[in-house]
């Protein structure tokens, strides 16, 4: 049996405005109808013989993930709380750890949550490829069969004439990312791979290895685990333990150092997603070059990325030029200098704005609100609750709300007081009053939130009962 191991805990700074810290790139439907996280849930159905998905992912993301997981079929799913990042070796191991105590004989497959690969079934022969060498205890990673001289990925180099080879092969040694000239020598020798950042292997084997070249990461995962709670649906590893460890990715801390590694070529349309030009290369492309999302409107454009999430984009006469557009932010640039959106995203969060960490729509483990208005004394929020959710049982200390109920039927509490709300019915929350508000039916609840009062900030909520288990 293959486990899944799924990383889910980048921050996609490079592909902002559209990822956010607490909305980021793996979430996002960026590639297909599905979120990059989705995908790779369902790329699954081309290996034989899988079982249950463990995904390790940032604590603030857990309600999102484990939704989007529900979503495709994975309601099994095992998913583990990194109170901080500590790199990809520390978040594998905690992952064998689990793997070897619940799947005794099985081998995990270890992949990132935000890549492309839009050939799932190539992907599937590959693992069959790898998947005889992990059993008999190598550490198989997947090398991608370059088309380009890439300069923003490692190399995976094998032994001299063997880039060609159809199956497992042995690993020379990993290159850092290279300069435009070695890339193209590597790309012309043909024994060199992009580095996937995928593995295949028992946790058996991770686990003897790591123990051997970084003993710290295994005590302290093993700590993290011993300690762990269990947080509804989650497994919430000590922060302490945990925090403690040190970072390493899989790569450093053993794939370089061992004598197990092997490497299997993937040619399957595979791209780490890591900027906007990014999807410009993987993406259906119009007789101009362009690839269009969303409600967008060109004239003499050529070669550039045009993503609208909420407004009309209408673009004229430029080339090679990214513009993507959200609620309440537009990027616009040109199409070889997109890595430098970091710089933006640095910047914002030097005069400590909110457009690096969320959208104008906030996700909530029981749907979502958007901030539509706001101004001094008052602010306007439209509000989705999903069937069968609630939110806290809550009050505040400085505002007052309006709440008018657009579709849906709302169950409020008041204090000792409930009331059954229908389409077009209000009420009003003094302040200080203890209320809740609950969708019991079978469709979202769509509600009109106005606020008013000397103080509008989100910490003005004193939750009272969660059944969320937030504080």
């Amino acid at each position: 049996m293959i486990i899944p191991v799924i990383l889910s805990g980048g921050s996609g700074v490079r592909l902002w405005p559209l990822s956010r810290a607490l909305y980021p790139k793996q979430l996002i439907s960026l590639f297909s109808d599905q979120t990059m996280l989705q995908d790779t849930a369902t790329r699954m159905s081309f290996i034989d013989d899988v079982g249950p998905i463990v995904c390790i992912c940032n604590e603030e993301h857990r309600f999102l993930v484990a939704e989007q997981l529900r979503e495709v079929g994975n309601e099994g799913a095992t998913v583990v709380l990194e109170p901080c990042g500590r790199n990809t070796a520390p978040a594998a191991t905690v992952a064998a750890m689990l793997v070897a105590a619940s799947h005794p004989g099985a081998l995990m497959l270890v992949m990132p949550a935000d890549h492309v690969i839009a050939d799932a079934e190539a992907f599937g022969r590959a693992i069959a490829k790898g998947r005889e060498a992990a059993e008999a205890g190598a550490l198989v990673t997947f090398g991608i069969v370059p088309h380009t001289p890439e300069t923003g990925y490692g190399y995976i180099r094998v032994p001299e004439g063997r880039g060609k080879c159809a199956g497992v092969c042995p690993v020379a040694g990993f290159v850092e990312k290279p300069v435009r000239e070695k890339a193209e020598e590597y790309l012309a020798t043909g024994d060199y791979f992009w580095n996937s950042g995928i593995f295949l292997f028992s946790p058996e084997a991770w686990l003897a290895e790591l123990g051997s070249t970084v003993p710290a990461i295994v005590d302290a995962c093993r700590e993290a685990l011993r300690l762990s709670k269990r947080d509804l649906d989650f497994l919430r590893l000590d922060p302490e333990a945990f925090g403690a460890c040190p970072s390493d990715s899989i790569d450093y801390a053993v794939m370089e150092k061992t004598g197990l590694a092997v490497v299997v070529p993937l040619d399957a349309g595979w791209n780490d997603v890591g900027a906007w030009s990014s999807l410009w290369d993987v993406q259906s492309r119009d007789e101009d070059g362009n690839v269009k999302r969303g409600d967008v409107l060109v004239h003499g454009v050529r070669n550039s990325y045009l993503h609208s999430t909420s407004r009309l984009i209408a673009a004229v006469g430029v080339d090679d030029h990214v513009i993507v557009e959200t609620a309440d932010a537009i990027l616009v640039a040109a199409k070889d200098r997109v890595q430098e959106v970091k710089a933006i995203v640095e910047e914002l969060k030097r005069q400590e704005r909110d457009e690096p960490m969320i959208h104008r729509r906030v996700y909530r483990p029981w749907g979502s609100y958007e901030t539509i208005d706001e101004g001094v004394r008052f602010k306007v929020k439209r509000i989705t609750v999903r069937p069968g959710a609630a939110l806290s049982l809550q009050k505040h200390h400085h505002r007052a709300e309006h709440w008018i109920v657009v579709t849906g039927t709302a169950l409020v509490t008041v204090d000792e007081l409930k009331i059954r709300l229908e389409e077009n019915q209000s009420t009003y929350i003094p302040v200080g009053a203890c209320h809740r508000l609950e969708n019991q039916g079978d469709l979202p609840l769509e509600l009109i939130e106005v606020q008013s009062g000397d103080y509008l900030g989100e910490d003005d909520i004193v939750r009272l009962e969660d059944v969320y288990g937030r504080a």
